[in-house]
């Protein structure tokens, strides 16, 4: 159907929860209403909320892809709470820590860690992930100088010259491959954990800046990206949602169907300017049909963003294609919990460098959240790739399911046989931020901001998280608005539109 009017129209391109906030920013923004904004979300995928997907699997809550949102960081609770979800929010389990698996053990990871800091090198001795000798060499972080070398450099690098080898293969590259799916030494530091650079040049030392976040209440979780919020003690760092966090998409969905046109399993293949003296888009989408814009939020992975600005912002499109992605799997495995000799007295472990397992975490699924498994039932969640290691993602489902249960077996003795297996694929979808990433961001959006009323949002720019995500789709939003709200009055645009 063609509609005629006076106004603008904003195309979102992408439909996972970056995308979504972005729709819901620009339909309930009175400014947008002001400015007689309509609002078009195109997914090519048939189901909106991107790597946001729960499955109900004989009573078992399973997780497709994240499970839950870091509580410190404000996105996704107030987007939770505006769509009427604030009472179907819950925190993990209270009192339950996490393990490394280290040479064929599960080792309880202590306290007295600051973002993977460790304030307490012997409370590492004494759990067995660390050697006196390699507690001695974290210790000399106290001895040593600032780095005066000022360009960004890996995690991985600024955590071995402080605090030894040892710190980096058996915490740091264990907790960012959970977090990024990455390498630690080829993570930037500026665009992960920039508080590490901002602690060192302040306080010289790591565990002195750690010590000192300790005693002023402001210790962060050691999985906490950096955004300066803080966690009250005793407040949950993670939360979710009761029946899964495809409940925010339904939402979200629920909000926008009468409000804007959702187009699912329609990709769009090409988007030119037709007069580059205006401010207009012609989006050719993959049936043939075009929709065309007054605006655009490229809500998308940034490959995907690349081909689409390849014609008109060629600068622009080559920076982004250049921003590598891991490919990932997760298999969730259901037992009977009587078959389980383990306690699961914690919501998982995660793997140091050099064990000899595929797996890269685990997650106690039944432990760590209530509700997620029929009472008897235990339910494990299994991550496999990381950057430059995500080969055994191409293996088929029996090839993961076996690979799953025999790094349990290993490091778990669990071996017992499942009573359901699942597995979840996520092919190229873990942006790597390498050294030079926010440099090189910032030039690509320079040359895009020269283009009329067009914003990128999503993963591979500004944080991986949902709460990041979130909070990216609605600044884009907002960056489109603020220029079409300052154009009152516009030409009357012609925009195909389809409801499903």
């Amino acid at each position: 159907m063609a509609r005629d009017g006076p106004g603008h129209h904003v195309v979102v391109i992408g439909g996972g929860i970056a995308g979504l906030a972005a729709a819901h920013r620009l339909v309930s923004d009175a400014r947008a209403r002001d400015a007689g904004v309509t609002c078009t979300v195109v997914e090519a995928d048939p189901r909106l909320g991107g790597k946001l997907h729960t499955e109900v699997v004989d009573g078992c809550i399973v997780e497709c892809g994240p499970d839950a949102f870091l509580a410190a960081k404000p996105w996704a609770r107030d987007l939770c709470a505006a769509l009427g979800l604030a009472d179907r929010l819950i925190a993990t389990r209270p009192g339950r820590g996490v393990y490394v698996a280290y040479r064929g053990r599960l080792r309880p990871l202590p306290d007295g860690l600051v973002l993977g800091i460790p304030t307490r090198p012997d409370l590492l001795v004494r759990a067995g992930l660390l050697s006196p000798a390699d507690a001695l060499r974290a210790a000399a972080d106290l001895l040593l100088p600032r780095a005066r070398e000022a360009a960004d450099e890996p995690v991985g690098r600024l955590l071995r010259r402080r605090l030894g080898a040892a710190v980096v293969d058996r915490l740091a590259a264990p907790l960012l491959a959970g977090i990024y799916a990455g390498d630690a030494d080829a993570l930037s530091v500026q665009a992960t954990f920039p508080q590490l650079r901002q602690w060192e040049r302040r306080h010289r030392s790591l565990i002195l800046a750690g010590l000192a976040q300790r005693r002023t209440g402001r210790a962060a979780d050691e999985h906490r990206q950096g955004d300066g919020a803080n966690t009250p003690p005793g407040a949950p760092v993670f939360l979710s949602l009761a029946g899964g966090m495809a409940e925010l998409v339904d939402a979200l969905r629920a909000a926008l169907q009468h409000r804007a046109a959702l187009l699912t399993g329609t990709p769009v293949v090409r988007i030119v300017r037709p007069d580059p003296r205006e401010a207009a888009y012609a989006l050719y989408l993959g049936d043939g049909r075009i929709l065309r814009a007054q605006a655009l939020v490229l809500a998308t992975p940034a490959f995907v963003a690349a081909d689409l600005l390849a014609g008109f912002a060629p600068a622009a499109a080559a920076v982004l294609r250049d921003i590598p992605y891991a490919s990932t799997a997760a298999v969730t495995l259901a037992y009977r919990r009587a078959e389980v000799a383990h306690p699961l007295d914690g919501h998982g472990f995660v793997v140091a460098r050099g064990e000899p397992v595929q797996i890269t975490a685990c997650s106690w699924v039944s432990s760590k959240w209530p509700g997620r498994a029929p009472p008897g039932i235990a339910l494990v969640r299994c991550y496999f790739g990381r950057a430059g290691a995500d080969a055994i993602v191409a293996a088929d489902d029996a090839t993961l399911v076996e690979t799953a249960r025999r790094d349990l077996r290993l490091v778990m003795g669990l071996d017992a046989t499942p009573r359901i297996a699942h597995v979840a694929r996520w092919p190229h979808a873990m942006p790597q931020y390498t050294p030079g990433h926010l440099d090189r961001l910032a030039a690509a959006e320079t040359v895009l901001a020269g283009l009329p009323h067009l914003a990128l949002a999503g993963a591979g720019y500004r944080g991986v998280g949902v709460p990041d995500c979130i909070r990216q789709g609605q600044e884009a939003a907002a960056q489109v608005l603020a220029q079409i709200a300052l154009r009152p009055g516009a030409a009357g645009y012609t925009a195909f539109t389809s409801m499903r």
